[in-house]
């Protein structure tokens, strides 16, 4: 069985890693091109592009997906079956090609949880179980048959990054069961119009932008919790302080937090501190306890660094 494989970030590697381990046949991989990143604008390959370059593997990067060049060149490989993990949308044009089609591996029970920020969304809606599926494209976006999804456990401190590589590695040992079954001829194919009957409407985990990712005091300790671990650490929780000398507004990012249940009078938003170890800020239910923070411009630190800088009586909530 002759597989195409696409995909860019580090999720997507370990997935191609399975697949070659496995013994299946890469007879390419398609992933987004070289981009400048960094101070420098250095030209920068992507994960999946310094694995595929380490295994020998064929590499295709088309900056259109749809250029008579690319689907000339997609054609040419003759595969059997495309393997999407970690990447952009296709055309029908692409994923139609293969006559077994094309599958995807997405980090989530689907139907819940389609779009493009499943982790992230699973543990700022407090789930407590999430996992991995694969399932074959069809036109509208996570909506295919399903073939297998395995359950993990999203634990009490987890956060995206944490609960990140746990499905990338338990995805890649999913995949690898997937291939086998197609290869084989023997594999399900489940509607997800039928599992939606029986669960009612999906969630859903739209993309998320810097402006959705700003933190709300007023709300429960539970939602505020869940809300940092599930952005951290990228794009990660954000609030502002103001300096009460200055008036300057100064933006803080959230990494590592703790949450402190506890009965109080105190107005939400309230900074709470002994200016050498700790840092919490009240809110509705108890007190959310900082841990690790980022100034803007600054790098990361640990409370206790920030401390030993900066007075928290000459700050407020913005």
């Amino acid at each position: 069985m002759k597989i195409v494989f696409m995909g860019t970030p580090e999720f997507a590697v370990e997935s191609l890693k399975s697949i070659v381990e496995n013994g299946f046949e890469v007879v390419g991989v398609v992933t987004m091109p070289d981009k400048n990143a960094g101070r420098g604008q250095k030209l920068t390959k992507s994960a999946v592009k310094i694995y595929a370059e380490s295994q020998n593997l064929r590499i295709l990067q088309p900056s259109n997906l749809k250029s008579e060049e690319f689907l000339a060149e997609l054609k040419s490989l003759n595969a059997d079956l495309q393997v999407v993990v970690a990447f952009r949308m296709l055309p029908e044009a692409v994923w139609n090609m293969p006559r077994l089609g094309t599958i995807n591996l997405h980090a989530s029970i689907l139907p819940n949880y389609r779009g493009a920020a499943p982790i992230n969304w699973a543990i700022i809606n407090g789930e407590k179980v999430t996992g991995n599926s694969t399932f074959f494209l069809q036109h509208e976006i996570d909506t295919g048959n399903i073939i297998y999804n395995e359950e993990i456990e999203i634990t009490e401190t987890e956060t995206a990054g944490t609960l990140h590589d746990k499905l990338m590695f338990a995805g890649a040992k999913l995949l690898a069961k997937t291939l086998k079954s197609i290869e084989s001829g023997n594999y399900p194919q489940i509607p997800q119009s039928e599992i939606i009957k029986k669960i009612g409407e999906p969630k859903h985990a739209p993309k998320i932008f810097k402006d959705d990712c700003k933190i709300n005091w007023q709300i429960n300790i539970e939602k505020i919790y869940n809300f940092i671990r599930g952005l951290s650490p990228y794009p990660a929780a954000f609030s502002e302080f103001r300096n009460i000398n200055t008036g300057e507004i100064i933006g803080f990012k959230i990494f590592e937090a703790e949450k402190q249940i506890e009965s109080h009078a105190l107005e939400c938003g309230k900074l709470i501190s002994d200016n050498k170890t700790y840092l919490k800020i009240a809110v509705n239910e108890g007190f959310i306890k900082i841990k690790q923070l980022q100034l803007a411009g600054k790098k990361s630190m640990k409370t206790e660094d920030f401390l030993r800088g900066n007075s928290i009586s000459d700050f407020e909530i913005a």
